[in-house]
């Protein structure tokens, strides 16, 4: 169980808070997301910032994972992670543009990963919430991380824990708060 830095996330969250530009925004936020994951035994970042061979489709961060049993052994081999460092929570538009993307692939779980989560209401399935719930019947599984939750995190456990909490909240109410 890797020890996460708080002090390191956090210098990656002021980088982008102090960025001009979304460009530098985004990779912070990416930058950030390569760091913890990359602490999780069995878990190595393969692909940033990789277009699809049509260029229609970016992928911010892709990760293989060996399913280590001190990692994340519960989840696929192949995780997809979208990074957006907005300022204001992420909308459907955004939230079902990843969901295409991870359906084009063929995959069931990917991870989106931003500031102030998504739009809509979690119990009324509005807005990128009904996105996540047509998802899910479609037995895809969106989870939805800020990084308020991702600074909270002591270690690499704890982040498994946190996205078997999502995952099971996924399956209980149909989708993420």
């Amino acid at each position: 169980m890797p020890a996460i830095q708080t002090a390191t996330l956090q210098g990656f969250i002021a980088t982008g808070i102090g960025a001009g530009t979304t460009a530098v925004r985004g990779k912070a936020l990416e930058d950030m997301i390569c760091y913890l994951f990359g602490l999780v035994p069995g878990v190595a970042i393969t692909h940033r910032n990789d277009m699809n061979p049509f260029n229609t489709e970016e992928i911010d961060v892709a990760l293989w994972n060996e399913q280590d049993a001190a990692g994340l052994h519960f989840l696929p081999n192949v995780i997809l992670i979208e990074s957006k460092n907005w300022s204001n929570a992420v909308s459907s538009i955004e939230v079902n543009w990843f969901d295409t993307k991870l359906r084009n692939r063929g995959l069931d779980f990917g991870i989106l990963i931003s500031p102030h989560g998504i739009t809509g209401d979690a119990d009324d399935l509005t807005a990128a919430h009904s996105i996540v719930a047509t998802a899910l019947k479609e037995r895809r599984k969106l989870v939805v991380l800020s990084t308020g939750e991702l600074l909270a995190l002591p270690d690499t456990d704890a982040l498994g824990h946190l996205i078997k909490k999502k995952l099971c909240e996924l399956a209980v109410k149909g989708t993420i708060t």
